[in-house]
């Protein structure tokens, strides 16, 4: 098993078809064919299923896919290293809404005037996808406010954060000193998509407590949630840092919880066989740093 092999496979993933791959990287396409069978044969599993003209990917595959996307990048990394090192590097760095809105502007910032050869790529979308990107390399490292669910992803609490509860100054509930959460649970509910942390925490707080809810509206846009609560649609649930400055000016109200506090901790995170470069760990000890 050789590293053409490797990249044969990883062009056969990107595909889901052997033609395509094969013509990407300008060889036969009986010769692609080949490599994926060798890959099958050395390691005695099969990496595609083979439907209707089309390949679909393998359990044992996606296990594959993993270590090669790592292998491969590393592999481009010393080649990077070694023929241009004196050359500025990239840093793809991955952020939730919460922390790409509130906090990565300040750390770009700050990292320019400590490394300022360095230049930073930031890509921002919910912890799910954060996740996923790291697992395949997509990202050097992240930071969210989610839960990790891969053993794969190494992860280091730089700062606690909290979620609140707001509502229109409208709304009863902002006349009251504290409701329970079955107080609530009747209300029209403004959440963050499926698959960000804020979410997540949130669910798992009512599935503790046996409730379930079903939201009004669900959307990515935190800005989009306090609009719809400040016209007294409904009430949501967003990180605190996010919300400050409309709770200062009164434009929405707190809800708070009796005997329930939604605490929870931004993370930078990384895959575990990451080769991290001397900018990456800068990045990671400026942000420990700057929390402290």
């Amino acid at each position: 098993m050789t590293l053409r092999h490797i990249k044969i496979f990883l062009a056969v993933c990107k595909y889901s078809n052997v033609t395509m791959a094969a013509k990407e990287l300008f060889i036969a396409q009986p010769a692609a064919s080949l490599a994926i069978k060798e890959l099958e044969e050395y390691y005695g599993i099969k990496l595609f299923d083979r439907i209707s003209k089309r390949l679909y990917i393998t359990e044992p595959g996606k296990k594959l896919l993993s270590y090669a996307s790592h292998i491969t990048s590393l592999f481009d990394e010393m080649e990077k290293e070694l023929k241009c090192y004196d050359s500025f590097s990239n840093l793809k760095i991955g952020a939730t809404i919460a922390t790409g809105t509130y906090f990565m502007p300040k750390y770009v910032e700050k990292f320019a005037e400590i490394c300022p050869g360095v230049k930073i790529n930031v890509y921002i979308e919910n912890s799910k996808i954060i996740e996923n990107k790291l697992l395949t390399n997509e990202l050097d490292l992240a930071i969210i406010d989610g839960i990790i669910h891969s053993e794969n992803i190494i992860s280091e609490p730089i700062l606690d954060d909290k979620l609140v509860i707001i509502c229109s100054p409208k709304n009863p509930l902002a006349e009251k000193e504290t409701v329970s959460l079955e107080e609530i649970k009747n209300q029209n509910f403004l959440l963050r998509e499926r698959g960000s942390g804020t979410r997540e925490l949130f669910d798992s707080i009512l599935f503790s407590r046996g409730i379930t809810i079903e939201p009004l509206w669900e959307s990515i846009s935190t800005r989009a949630l306090v609009i719809a609560v400040q016209q007294n649609i409904g009430i949501a649930v967003l990180p605190y840092y996010l919300v400050k400055e409309e709770l200062e000016k009164k434009i929405v109200s707190r809800v708070r919880i009796k005997n329930i506090k939604f605490v929870r901790k931004f993370n930078i995170i990384h895959h575990k066989n990451k080769y991290l470069s001397s900018s990456a760990m800068s990045f990671i000890d400026m942000c420990k740093k700057l929390e402290k």
